[in-house]
């Protein structure tokens, strides 16, 4: 099969949109699996068991379910019970939940990983529970965990998309439409290609940061 390049043409205005749609899912997904993610790692330690088990139950159901069938229940169950949402909402709120459940373990381990000796400092000098987590621990768990973070996010990048199964048309959702459209296939190498331009760079980023962050402990 020869290569059509009046076939991309064609393609990259909707490949600009599907690489726009990725990015976004990408960026706010990943906002919310961290921000989530810290939440669901603060409130496993909690003292109080009516905290800490339907925590660390929902994060287990959610972690151990695809990540196909919560977009399906997000978009076509939850509007049962509640308001829809677009599938590019869907879409974010479906990929930040689930990788949420899996930042929560790497956020877990880093705060594990905080020295006793400086709890008991804190402890020490009398400061309340939120300002130990805030000054003393996070930092220092936070710091250790942006490696593992960033691996997510790219893990992430490699499941968007999924998101096109609902309607929110990624780049792999554009390629798909586009090719069943033509009867051509230039248009998945296209978004093959751009996934490597994206995620390699990115991976070669992350270790860059994990020596650096080597270097300065």
């Amino acid at each position: 099969m020869n290569w059509d390049w009046e076939v991309v043409d064609d393609f990259m205005p909707r490949f600009w949109d599907g690489l726009a749609l990725t990015l976004q899912a990408l960026v706010l997904g990943s906002l919310i699996a961290f921000a989530l993610g810290l939440v669901w790692a603060m409130a496993q330690r909690s003292d109080l068991r009516a905290i800490r088990w339907p925590v660390t139950a929902f994060t287990e159901f959610v972690r151990n379910t695809p990540l196909l069938v919560q977009l399906f229940f997000l978009f076509y169950v939850v509007p049962e019970w509640g308001p829809s949402m677009s599938p590019l909402t869907t879409g974010i709120i479906g990929l930040g939940l689930h990788y949420s459940t899996y930042t929560a373990e790497v956020y877990r381990a880093g705060i594990g990983g905080v020295p006793q000796g400086q709890w008991e400092a804190a402890t020490a000098l009398n400061l309340p529970r939120v300002r130990t987590w805030t000054a003393v621990i996070l930092p220092q768990a936070i710091r250790r965990v942006v490696p593992a973070l960033g691996n997510y996010v790219i893990a992430m990048l490699k499941d968007s998309p999924m998101i096109a199964v609902i309607g929110a048309l990624e780049m792999f959702g554009e390629a798909e439409g586009f090719s069943n459209e033509t009867f051509t296939t230039e248009a998945y190498t296209i978004v093959g290609v751009a996934f490597i331009v994206i995620a390699y760079p990115a991976s070669l980023l992350i270790r860059l940061l994990e020596r650096r962050l080597v270097l300065t402990s």
